[in-house]
């Protein structure tokens, strides 16, 4: 039997934690971490959150934390979560339970004490390992032997689990990405794309929170293939389908060579095209926080400019651009000409261009108009559509000029038309 330990972990040796796991564990009762924490503790990856699965049904689990000096929240008490504030450390605590009835969004749940009939009802086999408070890992599902082989697969049958909750469909393939290795798990290939019309039943929020989630992953190129490949990444991303998703792996490449941050928007905009109303349509859908609609806007309404633009033309080009789109822009045109430079120079050559052209866009600080209303109130001009045409035609010439116009020149010059107007 594989036995193995996690005993030196850091976060377990967490006096809050111990003191919690201690208190759902006396008289005859049991807790132990669940899912995520230990995962990526065997993985040797960082821990953030960290899940707790216990034999005291929600009630009592309340009255052991609130007695060991804790605070309790009941976030989802209906299905046995009680979510347990420790020194301003959230555990979520959840008793061990059995899905009754599934509509393939919610679940109804019975309680029980059954470790293995908890670790069977879970999605995946990597994330049903428990570790117990000495930090001894049990494993009851085959999961430790997956994620040595990096494999992603569904406890139990496919088919079941993806039908308990379609949103498992995403979690597959949003796992692999994170986790996987490889081809994925065929049967749970297979039962994706058997169940993919079952994603339309998901609310737009989960299905962009798990969408994000897997495009913030080290590397999502595999994951949004087969996603491609099974028909899921059209269900949820219709605009995707005549687009490609071409430039993932180039633009994945260059993050790594070049130390960009991955950002999920910019990788969705990568894969979708860049025209307003069919963006305004995937905003409503996935239901878009306002900042990621005006970030895609921004990117939509940028210019691409040359990449032999000079540094005049790039600062003329960059005021009227917001800084963010325009950013993108360049950076995927860099993407695109760097995926070609190594059959055709002259791709080469705008790579180098559009190099420059981001290192100017980092720098660079939009410069504020030194005109406005008031200053042409005060030389005796009415407020109205006049005025505002009047400063947009300053606005103009002062960016023509390199926004080497000072503000006095630009005064004289407001009051000789206002004067030829007069």
């Amino acid at each position: 039997m594989d036995k193995r330990l996690i005993s030196d972990s850091e976060w377990l040796a967490d006096k809050r934690l111990q003191t919690l796991l201690a208190a759902l564990s006396a008289e005859g009762e049991e807790a132990r971490i669940v899912g995520g924490a230990v995962r990526n503790t065997l993985l040797g990856q960082c821990v953030t959150d960290i899940d707790l699965a216990t034999t005291t049904e929600p009630r009592e689990t309340v009255r052991r934390a609130n007695k060991a000096g804790f605070r309790t929240a009941p976030t989802g008490i209906d299905h046995g979560t009680v979510t347990v504030i420790a020194e301003g450390r959230a555990y979520e605590v959840t008793t061990l339970r059995a899905d009754v009835e599934t509509d393939g969004r919610r679940a109804s749940v019975t309680f029980g004490r059954d470790w293995r009939s908890d670790a069977e009802r879970r999605d995946f086999t990597i994330n049903a390992l428990y570790a117990k408070a000495d930090g001894e890992i049990v494993d009851l599902v085959g999961g430790l032997e997956d994620l040595d082989s990096r494999t992603l697969r569904f406890i139990g049958d496919a088919d079941t689990r993806i039908t308990e909750d379609y949103l498992r469909i995403l979690r597959f393939f949003r796992f692999f990405a994170w986790y996987g290795a490889g081809r994925p798990d065929a049967a749970g290939l297979k039962a994706c794309t058997r169940h993919r019309d079952g994603l339309q039943r998901l609310s737009a929020e989960r299905v962009w929170a798990e969408l994000k989630k897997l495009l913030t992953a080290p590397d999502p190129s595999r994951a949004l293939l087969w996603m491609r490949q099974t028909g899921v990444l059209t269900r949820i991303l219709p605009e995707s389908e005549k687009w490609g998703i071409d430039t993932i792996a180039p633009l994945i490449e260059t993050e790594r060579t070049l130390g960009w941050q991955p950002d999920p928007l910019l990788r969705l905009a990568a894969i979708v095209p860049p025209y307003e109303p069919r963006i305004d349509e995937l905003g409503k859908r996935l239901r878009l926080s306002n900042a990621e609609k005006a970030a895609l806007r921004g990117w939509i309404d940028a210019p691409v400019p040359p990449a032999d633009m000079d540094e005049s033309g790039f600062r003329k080009l960059a005021y009227k651009a917001d800084p963010k789109g325009f950013s993108w822009r360049l950076k995927l045109a860099l993407v695109s000409a760097r995926s070609r430079a190594s059959q055709d120079d002259k791709a080469l050559m705008e790579a180098a261009g559009f190099t420059r052209l981001l290192k100017l866009a980092a720098t660079w600080r939009k410069p504020v108009f030194p005109v406005s209303g008031n200053d042409l109130a005060k030389l005796g001009m009415e407020n109205g559509p006049a005025m505002g045409k009047l400063l947009s035609r300053l606005e103009e010439e002062w960016i023509a000029s390199d926004f080497s116009l000072k503000r006095d020149a630009l005064l004289e010059r407001a009051a000789a038309m206002i004067s030829a107007t007069g």
